[in-house]
């Protein structure tokens, strides 16, 4: 069965590259390229460059997934082609699963769509939140996809379950449009953070969670060839949320606590959080910074974590690298984390917690003109 969930990677691959082809042929001759920025907003010198390119990550991943949807919904045990005859012992579990994979259909073409015309026509801050909590919402109420479970029972219950995981859903889908920033960046930080879920899922054996990873991946890398600096393609806020969907989707869907593992504790639930490190770092900073100086943390600007290592001399190139590396090293960390005793976690924790009390002290020291050492 993994070798199933992960052959979803080249096809998904194939299938993003061609499509984010297509797209870019046909938005160059209608002219779909980066907007300018909306009243109040900087952005960086605005390049001939299609911001289209969300179409082919979303088509690669949502297609293929309502493709796999309907084969399993028309199959049966005895039907299945020889080389998927591995999944027939999963298939009545499948099936139970289709509701909420139409659920998760249609929450990304929701995410997509608003962010194609929010490409277009940029809409308001609070109107754009308002339109992503739809999804979560649909997944927490009606299909269970809910954070803190096991506290169901004590004050709040569930529906302060379903206040949590709304959030979470937002903060990680704002955290990757926040990381959309410079070429190659987002869709290589999902591309590690997406890879280090999917081992994940795969060794605790949560096959559909990890067919979502798996075809995201694909798309992300197909996705990758044409946005690798200088891109020829952006993806635009119709990729980065349909990213940062799909990862709260996987993340909160996966059970991180294996109870027939002693080894195992509540701790292994922070895996997420170490993963994507990084992105919500970034997140974090670049709104305490406008709040800082009194601005709105939804209107865009060149202070994100990238924009901050280039002014301290890093090349754009050397910058998304860094950030690719670094989140890299927390998704190795948080992988570790699953499968970690308790003094391996508080060392995990630490590390990671280091990382980014480094990273905040050299920014704070370096913007000052102090020195480190």
């Amino acid at each position: 069965m993994i070798w199933l969930v992960l052959m979803l990677v080249p096809v998904s691959f194939v299938l993003s590259w061609a499509a984010c082809g297509i797209v870019r042929f046909v938005s160059l001759r209608a002219g779909a390229m980066d907007t300018a920025p909306m009243p109040g907003q900087i952005k960086e010198a605005s390049r001939p460059v299609p911001n289209t390119g969300g179409i082919g990550i979303a088509l690669s991943v949502f297609g293929l997934l309502a493709a796999g949807l309907i084969a399993i919904s028309a199959s049966d045990r005895d039907s299945l082609p020889r080389w998927a005859e591995p999944a027939g012992e999963h298939l009545a579990g499948m099936k139970s699963m289709l509701g909420m994979g139409w659920a998760v259909v249609a929450g990304g073409v929701w995410l997509h769509v608003l962010g194609l015309i929010d490409d277009r026509r940029p809409l308001g801050p609070f109107l754009k939140l308002a339109w992503m909590v739809a999804p979560p919402l649909l997944l927490a109420v009606f299909f269970d996809t809910r954070l803190l479970t096991l506290l169901d029972d004590r004050v709040g219950g569930v529906w302060l379950s379903i206040a949590v995981t709304v959030f979470w859903f937002l903060a990680v889908t704002n955290a990757m449009n926040f990381i959309d920033n410079m070429d190659g960046l987002c869709a290589g930080v999902a591309s590690v953070a997406g890879a280090m879920f999917l081992a994940a899922v795969l060794i605790g054996g949560q096959w559909f969670v990890g067919a979502v990873l798996a075809l995201l991946v694909g798309a992300c890398v197909g996705f990758l060839v044409w946005n690798r600096p200088p891109a020829r393609m952006f993806m635009g806020d119709g990729g980065s949320l349909v990213i940062g969907y799909l990862l709260a989707f996987a993340t909160t869907r996966t059970t991180y606590i294996d109870p027939q593992t002693p080894v195992n504790a509540w701790y292994a639930v922070l895996m997420p959080v170490v993963v994507l490190a990084v992105p919500l770092y970034d997140l974090v900073s670049v709104t305490a910074i406008r709040l800082s100086q009194g601005k709105s943390p939804f209107i865009g600007d060149l202070q994100h974590f990238s924009h901050r290592l280039v002014n301290r001399g890093l090349s754009r190139r050397a910058a998304v690298a860094v950030i690719v590396a670094l989140s890299a090293a927390s998704g190795i960390s948080g992988l570790l984390l699953t499968r970690a005793n308790a003094w391996q976690a508080v060392a995990i924790a630490a590390q990671v917690a280091l990382l980014l009390s480094v990273l905040a002290v050299f920014e704070h020291r370096t913007e000052r003109g102090g020195r480190l050492g």
